[in-house]
């Protein structure tokens, strides 16, 4: 069962950070909070923090273990010539002729192009990049701090789609509407002015370069990215942060309900050990395939035709996507639906020709009339169906449905659904030959030497892949049972005729089966035998229950409940373990309310499976892997976790922190985040985690209940995982703790760093005033662009390559590492940033530790992409979202703790484990 440590293919959706953080690095972005949340106290909490504010540590030394192996990389080299010169960074602000400003967006640029045309001599002939928005940059002076221009522009589509007003203000909306269709080419007066707002030496590039990170070799950096944008954006692409997409069928795979993967190039410009370089990679993101709206509906609804759709699921899908309406070929932005069908919805007509006292009357008619009768088109079929609304909420335009057709390029930002997603990663992926192929081609293609700014520069971009060197590192030595040991092979191990390392014994357990396929009396007789072969003595299932067909359409929750009263009223006491067979298909409903049943109402551990055909042997043999840990069994260990021989960990007391915030699926805006922390216990091992769970408001990164007290007391996360790791330690406090923390960009470090990490510090004080551990704090990233290539093999890297050269950073303490074997597409990398170290670790007895924690994931008999702690804090992240995906907000509301801003967000809190399982892995 790999499944849960594959390398994700080459999804990496533009949905997600870019993980360069270059961009996103100035101006520094907010707190990641939400907005009403006690900005105060996150704001001023560095600025009031008493001593030195950390920042990421340098590099110590670079790691010499491991077997040497030339390497490439997706990252090429960048040369700046004119580095005496200077960028300048102008303010843009746009009005139209009336003095109001230009709130609509996708206009910027276009106002700005005809800028440039009209007043070329003005400016000097000076090139400049623009970001769409407020900002612009030139190379050298424009001849003035404060310019005005004014330019005409066409009709620009889609304009009064999102209510800048019509010409008078206040004309019916279906006459703007005629007028609109009446006359396309109606042009618009805009003013625009330029100030000057600051200047940026180039020679701040020259400084990063060397590690000499400053506001203005980012602000630098900043410049050329948008360069980079601007470039794209004038060859029509769709741009997601740095990343562009082509309009180009060739490029967009269906996946289903008429979404396309579209296929586009992420580029960003990075400085590194060898000097400036531009970092390419193939993107993917979603888009909604153009033509007729009603295909769309109908696809993505797997409705019948058009008569089966729920309009207000509709109404939700298609706001805010763009259309163009025939016969006009005019573009708007889709506001809404009607209420009415075509032929009911009414609106107030003004006649054309004035009557005898020179007053247009005004008349009622139903849009299916007014085209018809106005517009002469009759309708197909949308005359029965609600119109597309274009216009404001209070001032509509409908336009029917049969007229409108989505434009392209149009990104789709809802969650996929399983069967999306997995044909997503299968479109996707690509071999390394492949994706080195087409990024040679893409650079080419995009033909930046001819950028005018970049020129003007001096900035040339070489074509060939930068060749580094990695080192492959030995797999370390697993444990299994009976004494036998072993040494993984391409990162991968089996328990062929082995037995488990500590197996458990499973004596009171019953089976639940709510699926109606499954053969349950077989999957328990192999699950037995198998489990015997392993060496977990497993009893006969005390009786196996079978949910009644009279309850299979009823909702999940009374599923679940009618199964609970048929079990309670059978058992004479709690089971240790139930196995669950779920009606079989992948994210069953009933997932969510089984298992918050089980943990947090009756502490039973349960595994669930929902096998699409009989389970066979390999099947059952991933299951029991699950189900041992879960009881507190351990599947294999590093021979060396319970030796003295372990670097530091088995010397002195260390526990092992993983963290992650897992957020809503895209479109789910209103879903409380969810913050995991699992630690390791029962040291010296480091195969043994625990998980403390918590909601936070929507889309908050800096995990907020690490501390929470409450009078005297501390509720938060880490006194929770601290005491447990006492109890389990023969009462041993850890002296090291070791941090890993995933999902969080380079422009958060320095909040992780003196946020979170001094929470857990004030965690430690309010146990023990006079307690100093040491800690060791890592960033882990995969949501980044580099790549790493064989040059004389069509395969990926091999597991164990470690990279902390040439491509990373000029100063601070990163590497990649690429622990798994990439079995499908091309390996990405999982890039560690080293941020704080008071422990002392060498470069590579850290780089062996990252190295050792991606073998120690009790699911699989692989090594995994990034260290085991950050998976589990995923799967229990993701564990308790399912609870809450059907509890009832309003119910489970209370306010969030120790907010005392005004208007706090109330955040539905998470039912808590019972303690029998609460210190279990059931997460696993």
């Amino acid at each position: 069962m790999d499944s849960t440590n594959g390398n994700g293919a080459d999804l990496e959706s533009a949905n997600g950070a870019n993980g360069s953080g270059v961009t996103e690095a100035l101006p520094p972005p907010p707190p990641v909070i939400p907005p009403n949340v006690e900005p105060v106290r996150v704001k001023t909490e560095l600025a009031e923090k008493k001593g030195p504010v950390r920042v990421p540590m340098a590099r110590k030394g670079f790691g010499t273990r491991g077997q040497k192996i030339p390497l490439l990389t997706n990252h090429f080299k960048v040369d700046v010539a004119n580095l005496q010169g200077h960028f300048f960074h102008y303010s843009v602000a746009l009005f139209y002729d009336d003095g109001r400003p230009v709130e609509q967006k996708g206009v910027g640029r276009k106002i700005l192009d005809k800028v440039h045309q009209t007043y070329h001599s003005d400016l000097d002939g000076k090139e400049f990049a623009y970001d769409g928005e407020k900002t612009l940059f030139t190379y050298g002076a424009l001849p003035s701090n404060k310019m005005d221009f004014s330019v005409v522009l066409e009709e620009v589509s889609a304009t009064r789609a999102n209510g800048n007003g019509s010409p008078n203000g206040n004309e019916s909306p279906s006459d703007g509407d005629r007028k609109r269709l009446r006359r396309p080419n109606r042009s618009k007066n805009f003013r625009v002015e330029i100030s000057y707002a600051a200047k940026i030496p180039l020679q701040a590039l020259a400084n990063a370069m060397r590690g000499q990170e400053s506001e203005n070799s980012q602000e630098a950096i900043r410049v050329l990215d948008i360069i980079l944008r601007q470039h794209a954006a004038r060859q029509g692409c769709l741009l997601v942060r740095q990343s562009f997409f082509h309009n180009d069928p060739t490029n967009c795979e269906p996946v289903g309900g008429n979404i396309l993967g579209c296929r586009g190039f992420h580029s960003s410009f990075r400085t590194t050990q060898g000097g400036m370089s531009l970092n390419m990679d193939v993107t993917t993101t979603m888009i909604i395939k153009p033509g007729p709206v009603v295909d769309f509906l109908i696809a993505n609804q797997n409705a019948r035709d058009p008569y089966s759709i729920d309009w207000s699921k509709a109404k939700r899908t298609l706001k805010n996507l763009r259309v163009k309406v025939s016969p006009s070929g005019q573009e708007f932005k889709i506001t809404g639906l009607s209420d009415k069908p075509c032929r009911e919805q009414t609106f107030e007509l003004k006649k054309r020709n004035p009557n005898e006292n020179g007053e247009f009357e005004t008349t009622e008619v139903t849009v299916a009339d007014y085209f018809r009768d106005t517009r002469h088109i009759d309708l197909q079929y949308s005359a029965d169906l609600p119109c597309i609304n274009v216009g404001k909420p209070k001032r509509p335009t409908y336009i029917p449905l049969e007229l409108c057709a989505l434009v392209p390029l149009q990104r789709y930002t809802k969650a996929l659904t399983t069967f999306q997603r997995s044909a997503l990663v299968e479109k996707s992926r690509q071999k390394p030959q492949e994706r080195m192929t087409v990024l040679s081609k893409a650079l080419k293609v995009s033909n930046y030497d001819a950028e005018p700014l970049l020129r003007s520069c001096g900035i040339s971009i070489s074509s060939n892949f930068t060749q580094v060197e990695g080192r492959v590192l030995p797999a370390p030595k697993l444990k299994m049972g009976c004494g036998s040991e072993t040494f993984p092979r391409n990162g991968r191990w089996n328990f062929n005729n082995k037995e488990f390392v500590e197996p458990t014994k499973i004596q009171r357990w019953v089976v639940v089966n709510f699926s109606a396929r499954c053969n349950v009396r077989q999957v328990v007789d192999d699950l037995i035998k198998i489990g015997g072969s392993k060496g977990i003595e497993i009893a006969s299932p005390f009786q196996v229950f079978e949910e009644g067909n009279q309850f299979r359409r009823a909702p999940p929750m009374i599923r679940v409940e009618n199964m609970f009263k048929d079990i309670q009223s059978k058992l004479p006491g709690v089971p240790q373990f139930i196995l669950c067979v779920l009606p079989d298909k992948k994210n069953s409903d009933l997932y969510g309310p089984w298992k918050k049943k089980n943990l947090t109402e009756f502490g039973i551990v349960t595994q669930c499976m929902a096998p699409t055909r009989q389970p066979n042997d390999q099947y059952l043999t991933n299951l029991l892997l699950k189900i041992n840990a879960k009881l507190g069994g351990l599947n294999s260990m590093l021979s060396v976790e319970r030796t003295p021989a372990f670097t530091v960990i088995s010397k002195v007391p260390t526990i092992i922190l993983g963290m992650d915030v897992s957020h809503g699926s895209p479109g789910q805006s209103d879903v409380p985040s969810i913050a995991a922390v699992v630690s390791s216990r029962e040291w010296p091992l480091i195969s043994k985690y625990r998980a403390s769970v918590r909601t936070q408001p929507s889309k908050a990164e800096m995990i907020e209940s690490l501390v929470k007290k409450n009078g005297t007391e501390d509720d938060g996360i880490i006194k929770e995982l601290l005491v447990d790791f006492y109890t389990s330690s023969n009462k041993r406090k850890p002296e090291h703790i070791i941090i890993f923390r995933d999902g969080v960009s380079e422009s958060q470090f320095n909040q992780v760093l003196n946020i979170e990490l001094d929470q857990i510090i004030e965690a430690c004080k309010l146990l023990d005033a006079n307690w100093n551990p040491k800690f060791l704090l890592l960033v882990a990233q995969k949501n980044h662009h580099t790549k790493f290539f064989q040059p004389t093999s069509p395969e990926n890297v091999p597991p164990g390559t470690i990279i902390d050269n040439k491509i990373c950073h000029p100063k601070n303490n990163d590497f990649y590492l690429c622990a798994h074997a990439g079995m499908i597409g091309t390996t990405r990398p999982t890039h560690y940033h080293v941020l704080y170290d008071e422990i002392g670790f060498s470069a590579d007895e850290l780089q062996e530790l990252v190295h050792s924690l991606s073998y120690v994931y009790q699911r699989s008999t692989s090594a995994i992409s990034v260290v085991a702690p950050i998976c589990y804090a995923h799967l229990a992240a993701a564990q308790l979202g399912t609870f809450m995906k059907f509890e009832d907000q309003s119910e489970t509301s209370s306010s969030h703790g120790g907010i005392t801003a005004p208007g706090p967000i109330s955040v539905a809190q998470l039912p808590r484990l019972k303690d029998n399982v609460a210190n279990s892995m059931f997460f696993c």
